[in-house]
């Protein structure tokens, strides 16, 4: 790690988790802390090393075996204040976008590529080499959908949310990672954004 390329630092704000069957829905309900294994969140419905292609892959046979590169949902706290303003909310819990991190001090968590890397714990910040608990791996921006524009209307008793929430949260919905070096997330912990390696 030495050598990396920081383009923020931030600090979890909270950690969330949703246990039961993939097909029970995705809100998430805050834990104490999350335990990573090589397949993702121990015990959450989109753990697993692989994942069945659904509607973000209209090219693929539904169904056919992937590797999870959705194994957690990560936002930006600041992001979210911004898309609650949009929605004319006082607030927004991230529980209702299935969230599993909440980090804060990353106002533009949601343009990191993929690629990018979130190094979790530890005092390193991102000189020398990393001493943290857990390494993610940034696998794409995760577009806002219908189906969480519904969560947020029923849970404000707002229906015209179901779509404003596509729209407000088009560039702002926060990013998909899969679990690069397994370990333990707490809030409080200090993360840092790390730029993908790039040809020269």
């Amino acid at each position: 790690m030495s050598g990396a390329q920081v383009v923020a630092t931030g600090t979890v704000l909270g950690c969330y988790s949703a246990s039961g069957p993939r097909d029970a829905g995705f809100v998430t309900a805050a834990v104490p802390a999350l335990s990573l294994d090589r397949g993702g969140i121990a015990g959450d419905r989109h753990a697993g090393l692989t994942r069945a292609a659904g509607p973000r892959e209209p090219w693929l046979r539904r169904g056919l075996e992937l590797s999870n590169d959705r194994q957690l949902s990560v936002l930006s706290h600041e992001e979210l204040a911004v898309v609650a303003g949009g929605l004319y909310l006082a607030g927004l819990a991230p529980e209702l976008l299935g969230a599993n991190l909440l980090l804060g001090g990353l106002p533009e968590l949601s343009r990191l590529p993929a690629g990018a890397m979130l190094a979790c714990g530890g005092q390193w910040g991102g000189k020398g080499r990393f001493d943290g608990t857990a390494l993610l791996r940034v696998e794409a921006y995760n577009r806002p959908c219908r189906a969480t524009g519904r969560q947020i209307a029923a849970a404000h008793g707002k229906p015209d949310l179901e779509f404003a929430f596509v729209r407000v949260a088009a560039s702002l919905r926060g990013l998909v990672l899969s679990v690069a070096h397994p370990g333990i997330i707490a809030p409080g912990d200090a993360v840092v954004a790390i730029a993908p390696l790039r040809a020269p």
